[in-house]
């Protein structure tokens, strides 16, 4: 089943449903709205719904991190995961994400108040850059997180010296 990201939100309460695969063809669209909904001054909660996620990619696991740490730093509030499949979680718990978020096993209810994350077109070097972001993120959450995924950042990095991905240092 393709990922998609359902979003809602109600008096400073946001809500993000994840569904199917959510992969790295998502990060754009996922990354542009975490930042705006980081700069809702009445942000009360945060709350993402993985439980109809089937497999979930390193990518929106390090942009999730982002979320909760940048969550915590601005409002020093903790957003809560649901997770309610055992595999998702294990890799949720591997990924230390539930150092940063509060997992909670039971799902969502009001599912039908979401509505579909607007697709978002990007080029490679966004792509490319806000996966760069994501696993520098997810390094920085335990020495797991770095070892697994030194060799990927150190390549990204070198392909965004190399002329033609100048700008994967900005968005």
């Amino acid at each position: 089943m393709r990922g998609r990201i359902l979003v809602g939100d109600h008096d400073g309460v946001h809500v993000m449903l994840f569904t199917g695969d959510v992969r790295l063809t998502l990060c754009k669209a996922m990354d542009d709205y975490l930042d705006e909904m980081l700069k809702d001054p009445c942000i009360r909660s945060i709350v993402v719904d993985l439980s109809a996620t089937e497999n979930i990619d390193s990518t929106s696991l390090g942009l999730l991190a982002k979320l909760s740490i940048e969550s915590d730093r601005r409002f020093g509030y903790r957003p809560t995961l649901i997770s309610t499949q055992t595999d998702i979680t294990r890799i949720l718990e591997t990924m230390g994400l539930d150092d940063v978020f509060n997992l909670v096993r039971e799902p969502l209810v009001h599912e039908e108040q979401l509505g579909d994350l607007p697709p978002c077109a990007a080029t490679e070097d966004q792509v490319r850059t806000r996966v760069l972001e994501a696993h520098r993120v997810l390094m920085g959450l335990n020495e797991h997180n770095r070892a697994a995924f030194q060799d990927l950042v150190t390549t990204l990095e070198a392909e965004c010296e190399e002329p033609q991905f100048s700008r994967c240092a900005s968005r």
